[in-house]
């Protein structure tokens, strides 16, 4: 009854403040975040983010209780804010478990779910100083009536409400990677970790994130559908502009004027031998003529990501050599693709991929040595043929590969070679990267390629390179040689 009474005057509280929205459209309040209210080109009414609704958060709730041990609670802390220098923050991203389950895309809260409390949110209290330099930020009342929280308390009452709260649980699931002092230097806390009750809960938000809704994949197609036409417009003005840094500030321009809120991670412009780095990030170097560049770049739309991955000669024209080591990553990204379907596993994807590339490579002459050429082949290709891809780009990372897939589970296929400068084989293979990626989701009958509109046939790469800046262009010419 008490906690009944006490949500009902916080919501009263909340109406009176933001009564004027009912009849007035020059005061809407700001909740820290977008809502339907303030940001009505981004958000319809009932959705707590862009394309997800209160209903859908809800039963994401519902769903994880039910994977949830009787008995237990979970803690998820929202990601902290990570500092440039004392005063500077870097740009805030929210913790992917927390967004999915909260809806709360801001620092400073606490969730605590369990089968007796529902979801209990923590927030932060924005001093007048918080306000004056940061802005508003959402507090007990959105946690309340955006969020719909089943209960809600300021940060400040953390010590005096979670310890109840841990006493009456047997075992307790937190969030590892933003686990914070907050809440794990309480005694109850302690006491429970030292029994070994506490553990990553991870495996139960993951197993539910790993499945997509239609509304989640409907952001991811988006995500997707901004990448390509950034990759392909920054592949129009490669030759124009042959430099990794403008490519790579090229696309990030191309995506957010897209709507994305963010690169998925900094892009990989990888010109020449840098492209046999396979993380590449300095992206400082020009690209000569002859050379390839190989772009890996992603970018996030409303809380989901995309990532792909071309690779082209920015001058116009494919050399026999790069044709040839380029034809066997597209043929085997062509085949690991047509393996996408329910029942496969992206072990049994790779290990077809290894076969194609091992014999392939052994075939072009790249790999020789029968006793050695396998280890070489590593060396030469040393990562896996995809990942799981959805709110992070690495996503569900505790969902083992061997896994099979289902509908509704979008994953990468990127084949790749990676030969260095000093790897002993031919020259005219040395100190050349290559990948071709894609984005491909499990449908009922088969896949569905996201990033079916970016170009990577040879002939297709060519024709656009050419055509839309012609190699008798002086301007194209004077630019790219400068």
């Amino acid at each position: 009854m008490h906690f009944l009474s006490t949500r009902l005057f916080q919501r009263s509280l909340f109406k009176r403040a933001t009564g004027c929205l009912s009849y007035s459209t020059s005061r809407i309040f700001d909740a820290g975040q977008p809502t339907a209210l303030s940001h009505p080109e981004l958000l319809k009414e009932g959705e707590i983010t862009h394309g997800i609704t209160c209903d859908e958060y809800v039963s994401r709730r519902k769903r994880f209780l039910e994977l949830l041990p009787k008995d237990s609670i979970a803690i998820i802390a929202a990601a902290p804010v990570k500092m440039m220098t004392d005063v500077v923050p870097y740009p805030f991203r929210q913790d992917a478990d927390f967004l999915y389950i909260t809806g709360c895309q801001q620092p400073g809260g606490i969730a605590v779910l369990g089968h007796d409390i529902g979801l209990c949110m923590f927030m932060p209290e924005a001093t007048l100083h918080d306000v004056t330099w940061e802005g508003n930020t959402a507090g007990v009342n959105e946690a309340l009536e955006i969020f719909k929280a089943d209960q809600a308390f300021p940060i400040s009452k953390l010590r005096q409400k979670l310890p109840g709260i841990i006493g009456e649980s047997s075992a307790l699931f937190h969030n590892v990677k933003t686990a914070t002092g907050t809440y794990m230097d309480l005694e109850p806390f302690q006491k429970v970790s030292n029994k070994g009750n506490v553990k990553d809960l991870s495996a139960y938000t993951h197993e539910l994130r790993w499945v997509k809704s239609p509304a989640e994949l409907s952001l991811m197609r988006e995500a997707s559908s901004i990448g390509c036409q950034a990759l392909l417009r920054t592949m129009f003005d490669s030759r124009t502009y042959p430099h990794e840094g403008m490519m790579a500030a090229k696309v990030e321009y191309e995506c957010k004027m897209r709507g994305a809120q963010r690169m998925a991670f900094n892009p990989v412009v990888g010109g020449g031998s840098n492209g046999s780095v396979i993380h590449y990030s300095r992206n400082d170097r020009k690209v000569s003529n002859g050379e390839l560049v190989l772009m890996d770049i992603g970018c996030e739309f409303h809380g989901y990501v995309s990532d792909m991955t071309r690779t082209w000669p920015p001058y116009g024209r494919f050399s026999p050599a790069h044709a040839e080591l380029y034809e066997l990553i597209l043929e085997t990204n062509k085949e690991c693709i047509e393996l996408c379907k329910p029942g496969i596993s992206i072990r049994q994807i790779h290990e077809h991929s290894v076969h194609k590339l091992y014999k392939g490579l052994t075939k072009i002459g790249i790999l020789k040595d029968k006793v050695r050429s396998y280890r070489s082949y590593h060396q030469l290709n040393p990562t896996n043929i995809g990942h799981y891809l959805g709110m992070d780009v690495h996503d569900c990372s505790t969902i083992n590969n061997d896994r099979p897939l289902t509908p509704g589970v979008v994953i990468t296929i990127e084949p790749g070679v990676y030969i260095p400068s000093s790897f002993d084989g031919p020259d005219r293979y040395q100190g050349v990267g290559i990948r071709i990626e894609d984005e491909v989701l499990i449908t009922d009958t088969g896949y569905e390629v996201l990033t079916g509109s970016l170009p990577k046939e040879i002939n297709h790469i060519e024709s656009l390179l050419n055509d839309y800046c012609p190699q008798t262009s002086s301007d194209c010419v004077s630019s790219a040689t400068s």
